[in-house]
Order: structure tokens, then sequence, then C-alpha cells
């Protein structure tokens, strides 16, 4: 276990990063309401890391990573998880670079269907939980 951050409060950026993922999470279905798919999956992506952050501080009493790997946050996290769960969270990283990035926004908005956001919803909501439980 790494040596806690000694001047942070814990509980306070813990609280913070679980309080702002749920506020990206309402946001998420906000945009998913208003058929703009492509932010929907980008917040998505957003609320899970935030999880994790919270994750990693619960659990190491340290700042969390600067990375918006899901993968890499989990694996530093130490949890375990399954196969499937860890494609999840590959897949769902992808959501951030191909959101914000021009190269990848065009093709990543024809593949925002209603079917494969209100999917990939579902497996965004089944992580949430799985975090949490943790937390």
């Amino acid at each position: 276990m790494k040596q806690p951050d000694s001047d942070m409060d814990v509980e306070k950026v813990k609280n913070h990063w679980i309080n702002t993922s749920d506020e990206d999470f309402k946001a998420m279905m906000n945009l998913f309401d208003a058929k703009t798919y492509h932010w929907a999956l980008f917040l998505g992506h957003i609320s899970v890391e935030k999880l994790l952050k919270a994750l990693y501080v619960a659990k190491f009493g340290k700042h969390a990573p600067f990375t918006h790997n899901l993968f890499r946050l989990a694996e530093q996290c130490e949890v375990e998880m399954t196969d499937e769960q860890a494609d999840w969270l590959d897949v769902i990283t992808s959501f951030n670079i191909n959101a914000r990035y021009d190269d990848y926004k065009r093709e990543f908005y024809r593949k925002c269907t209603l079917e494969f956001t209100e999917d990939w919803i579902g497996k965004i909501k089944q992580i949430r939980t799985w975090i949490l439980q943790m937390l």
C-alpha cells in the first residue's frame, strides 16, 4: 500500500469524486434524452472515471493518478475484474477519445445510434454499480 497524503482530507476528496460522478451521470442521461448520444457516452466515461478515482482515494489515501484509462485505473485500484469488465472498461475509455478528437469524432458520431448508446449506457450503469459496491 502506498503512503497516504498526510494533508489530504480523504473523505472530502472521495466524496467530491462520487458527487461529481453522479452529476455527470445525470448529465449523460439528459444528453441521451436529447439524442446527443456521442456526448452522452463521453460523460458516461467521465462518470466511471470519477468513481474509480474515488475508489483509489478511499483505498490508498492518496490523490488519484492523472489518467483517463479506465482499465489502468481499475488495475491501480487493485480490484479484481472479470474479462468482460476489463473489456467494457477498454471500450468505455474509447468514448473519451472518440468524442473529443476530430479525427475520430465523425466516425464515432455515426456509430452512436440509439441502440448502441442504450446498450453502452446499460453497461456503464452496471460498471458504476460494481464500483459503488466497493466504496
